[in-house]
């Protein structure tokens, strides 16, 4: 029996999770314009390593037994006649509508096209790019840099590469100089040329870049691990400008409603919970998600319950692999420093795997 249209507006880690869990409740419909899943964490080794080229794209096939899903571009929710309306004029009607539209990452931690082909031939191009290239210059010094440096490092020991980092230290976002002094360890032990405070910014002539003190590097090709942007623009053109903070994300209450609506949902990296932007807490957020929909939907039944209060999560592990066999992981306290683990930790926790299996168990695959 189902209580209620439900449609999902993206199926990144927090939508996929969200229609999955109310896959037998209601009527879901998940949108999104990719046609398989993209397990981003996968993304920067497919990025360099060609035995991976293939592992971040896990089909949908297996996610819902009763629900559908379309691939297609949303380009407006119509909030009065309550129905999400397709770039090819098809209308969803919905009880419950659920932005999980992520956020669009550097190159090369994006899905590039639609199809599976169109992400698989970017993927190999970056390979090229990188097998074929004497400096590579990396700049960001987050997770996302430190863990591309160290896979470009591992994959082309021969080459010059460069991180290089507006901060004073790596992995300042993790709380930890521990980790920082770690990663910058590795690296410099591997040739890495690590520069700090060093921003970063397109030079005059074609491959330079020039930080901020004026000196120019020269590079064959770089990537850029400085952030992410919510996938909001869309919202804003389709005349929700108001749903939006000035960074662009989504205003949620603490049930993940977006402010003002009742019936629509805002998830994962879209919206404005104060928390960091990792997939633990996006899969978090459609858990509590999930349980407020179904109160929504059966607020006049038998089986009611009461909404429950989103709490952020801010004492996450967060593992930054070096390759396949090292990296660092942290993991905060309360009221004290974090705890760091090492490289057998970290390749035991994510850097073998980087949580392949597990994301096709949420698909729906079956554990081998």
């Amino acid at each position: 029996m189902s209580d209620g249209d439900v449609v999902v507006i993206g199926g990144g880690y927090a939508g996929a999770r969200l229609a999955r869990k109310l896959d037998d409740l209601a009527r879901v419909t998940l949108v999104d314009r990719k046609e398989v899943f993209f397990h981003r964490i996968a993304s920067l080794r497919a990025s360099v390593n060609g035995e991976w080229t293939t592992a971040p794209l896990i089909p949908y096939d297996r996610l819902l037994r009763n629900g559908r899903r379309v691939v297609g571009k949303v380009v407006l929710i119509d909030t009065r006649d309550r129905q999400v309306v397709l770039a090819t004029g098809e209308r969803i009607p919905y009880d419950v509508v659920v932005l999980a539209t992520g956020a669009d990452y550097p190159e090369p931690a994006r899905f590039s096209g639609t199809t599976p082909d169109e992400a698989t031939k970017s993927f190999r191009q970056h390979q090229e790019g990188i097998a074929a290239s004497d400096h590579i210059l990396v700049v960001g010094g987050g997770p996302s840099g430190v863990e591309l440096s160290a896979e470009i490092r591992l994959a082309r020991p021969d080459a010059r590469v460069t991180l290089a980092h507006s901060g004073k230290s790596l992995l300042h976002s993790t709380g930890s100089a521990r980790a920082g002094r770690l990663a910058r360890s590795w690296l410099e032990a591997r040739g890495v040329d690590v520069r700090l405070d060093s921003f970063m910014s397109p030079g005059s002539d074609f491959g330079t870049y020039r930080d901020a003190h004026g000196t120019v590097i020269e590079a064959d090709l770089s990537f850029w691990a400085t952030g992410t942007t919510p996938n909001t623009l869309w919202l804003r053109l389709a005349g929700h400008g108001d749903w939006l903070n000035a960074a662009g994300h989504v205003r949620v209450d603490r049930m993940l409603r977006v402010r003002g609506q009742s019936d629509v949902y805002a998830i994962g990296d879209v919206n404005d919970v104060s928390e960091p932007k990792i997939s633990p807490a996006a899969m978090s957020q459609a858990d509590t998600a999930a349980h407020n929909i179904r109160t929504h939907l059966q607020r006049h039944g038998r089986h009611r319950r009461d909404p429950r209060v989103y709490r952020p999560l801010h004492r996450n592990p967060l593992a930054v692999p070096f390759g396949p066999d090292s990296g660092v992981t942290v993991i905060p306290t309360p009221g004290g420093p974090p705890v760091v683990l090492g490289g057998r930790a970290t390749a035991a926790v994510k850097a073998k795997t980087l949580f392949t299996p597990y994301m096709k168990r949420q698909l729906g695959y079956p554990k081998h």
